[in-house]
């Protein structure tokens, strides 16, 4: 055998609990080190650095061209003619008047420019957020008998959204929005999109009275029932439109130099069937009717803050602000990764946030960063938030001047917008690539988009939280734990499951630990490794083998350990020291070394049981190993 050289284990330098706790805080609230920007700089040149941190559109205004302008208003026009229709049909999705749709497409974009650090994020109302919230708040109030009241209500959830939204960014604690797992995520938006699909029904073919309930069950059972009320003329209109739609979506996907074709597709669709509606008047089709010209009027007073409604607002400013900020910010990192430029997830909160607070006191509802504006708003050429600016100018020329020309859009062409808008948020590809890789994601996915689908929109986002929270869990409290062996010609041991030419070392057993150990995983930890232990001395026995004297545990994998840990392992080696059966530790990390030498464990294991390396604990055992 190999002859090891020795190492003793060393213990990081001595810290005091106050420094210790300041480094511990800093890795966790603040890992980016965003203030390492203001070091050795002047007065003058902080105070600069800290008005372009808290407002990037200093930081890139500075070097604004002619030609950044050409650009950027190029896409600003081609986003408003996709947000103006879309802003129109999610406020009804919403249940709100279709103007606060506009509304909400104006002030936050404006606001977003200022404080914003994506250049692609193309802000507005969104279809999740919008079902969430009209879903949510329906449950309460309806908003056909109290119109006021549920406008306050929407209003107030917004702030609250952008409070929560905002809170998370300026503590740092944006970690928070991560529960929601891609998985559940999958499962939840194609639900959500089924379900606002179906609730289209009722415009596509033309029902009056139809269910105010959410499940799929129930919209089905309307759109039976209330056969009697459909309208032909609005079918035919709606089926054209919704392939016109489709159609288009289809062509810019298969060619991306066509993106204008799927981006002008629904104004050109508004505009189509307004002109249709209006010389068909009278034939049965509904239109949107009168809205109201000028700038968002100012809605602080409508702002509920007492009162037995209050908690629904919070609770549904809480779950839509988390469904906007995971879409908002998932957005502006996937384009901020195609153009190779950074995007600070904490100051994308906070602007959010401060959009959504501000937007609630503007007549507006909960926006952020929309998936489908924003990837035309790339593929049109932007190039800073200002195509954001442009947008929204647009959209005030259309509040000002141009509202009567809405008055005969149908009821059907909103509806065939939102159901092109959400279809692509039912990835079946994303599912498959889930049961392919990992069988429990795919369980989570399916459960979270049975429970929209089934049950209800918030039971469906709580089975998505649930099932996130659980195999957080999970996780923890069952921790992955390995056999080892030794890799043939190297010191080097390995996973026997997984390197299949890696051997035992009898009258060892090598254990390694795959995760933290902590007060909740400890006495699993304990169980699982005596099992192993069992297991080993059994099949010993069978092939006439010598028994297991000595349990090597690798703690490479082990970033962390409590008390509950380290009172585990010394309790661990007393058991087995009464069966005349060695337990050493091998390679532990920097932090888990300093608390095993200040515990118990140090005590009990002495330096004289804790190795650098599993190969080095092999070798220094007074017994030879029998390969």
């Amino acid at each position: 055998m190999v002859q090891v050289e020795l190492h003793k284990v060393s213990a990081p330098e001595r810290r005091t609990t106050a420094r210790a706790l300041g480094q511990r805080l800093a890795e966790i609230f603040f890992p980016d080190d965003p203030l390492h920007q203001f070091k050795n700089q002047s007065l003058a040149r902080k105070l600069v650095l800290a008005l372009q941190y808290f407002f990037p559109i200093f930081h890139w205004g500075s070097n604004y061209s002619l030609r950044l302008l050409r650009s950027d208003a190029v896409a600003g026009l081609t986003i408003a003619s996709l947000a103006i229709p879309q802003g129109i049909s999610y406020a009804k999705l919403a249940n709100l008047p279709p103007i606060i749709g506009l509304y909400s497409s104006f002030v936050p974009p404006l606001i977003y420019a200022l404080l914003g650090s994506s250049r692609d994020l193309a802000v507005g109302p969104v279809s999740i957020a919008s079902l969430v919230m009209g879903s949510m708040l329906r449950e309460a109030v309806a908003p056909e008998q109290q119109p006021i009241l549920y406008l306050q209500l929407a209003f107030t959830a917004t702030f609250f959204a952008g409070v929560f939204q905002a809170s998370l960014g300026f503590l740092r604690l944006g970690f928070i929005v991560d529960f929601l797992s891609k998985a559940t995520l999958t499962g939840f938006m194609g639900g959500a999109a089924v379900i606002v699909s179906l609730q289209q029904l009722k415009g596509l073919l033309g029902i009056v009275h139809f269910t105010t309930h959410m499940g799929f069950v129930d919209v089905m059972a309307s759109v039976v029932r209330r056969h009697s009320e459909w309208q032909w003329q609005t079918i035919v209109m709606g089926v054209a439109f919704l392939a016109i739609l489709l159609g288009t979506r289809q062509i810019s996907a298969r060619n991306p130099r066509l993106f204008w074709v799927s981006a002008a597709a629904p104004l050109t669709s508004v505009i189509a069937s307004t002109i249709i509606s209006y010389l068909c008047r009278g034939h049965g089709i509904s239109i949107i009717g009168d809205l109201p010209r000028g700038v968002n009027p100012p809605s602080m007073n409508m702002l509920v803050f007492s009162g037995s409604y209050v908690a629904l607002a919070v609770k549904t400013g809480i779950m839509t602000g988390i469904l906007s900020l995971t879409e908002g910010i998932a957005v502006g990192r996937t384009f901020a990764s195609i153009n190779n430029y950074n995007v600070d997830g904490n100051k994308e909160m906070m602007a959010i946030g401060v959009m959504n607070m501000a937007g609630s006191c503007a007549s507006c509802y909960v926006t952020t960063g929309s998936f489908s504006r924003s990837a035309v708003n790339y593929s049109a050429g932007c190039r800073t938030a200002v195509s954001n600016i442009v947008m929204a100018s647009a959209v005030l020329v259309t509040l000002l001047f141009l509202m009567p020309l809405f008055h005969y859009t149908p009821n059907v062409i909103l509806s065939a917008i939102i159901i092109t808008a959400v279809a692509g948020l039912i990835d079946v590809r994303g599912a498959a690539k889930l049961w392919k890789v990992d069988k429990l994601d795919f369980c989570a996915c399916v459960a979270a988009f049975l429970g929209v689908l089934l049950v209800s929109v918030q039971v469906g986002l709580s089975i998505a939280v649930g099932i996130s929270l659980f195999k957080i869990l999970l996780q923890v409290t069952r921790p992955n734990t390995v056999v080892m062996g030794l890799v043939p010609g190297t010191q080097s041991y390995r996973s026997m499951a997984q390197y299949r030419e890696a051997v035992r070392v009898p009258p060892f057993l090598v254990v390694g630990v795959e995760s933290a150990i902590y007060f909740a995983n400890s006495t699993y930890l304990v169980e699982r490794i005596m099992r192993y232990l069992r297991e080993e001395e059994e099949r010993a026995a069978k092939a006439n083998l010598c028994g297991v004297r000595c349990i090597v545990l690798d703690m490479s994998a082990v970033t962390a350990i409590d008390t509950s840990g380290l009172d585990a392992l010394a309790e661990m080696k007393r058991v087995l020291d009464k069966r005349g059966i060695d337990l050493v530790l091998a390679n532990p990390v920097g932090s888990v070394t300093e608390r095993m030498y200040n515990s118990v464990v140090g005590e009990t294991f002495g330096s004289d049981r804790i190795f650098f390396s599993v190969a080095e604990a092999v070798a220094a055992a007074p017994y030879k190993a029998q390969p």
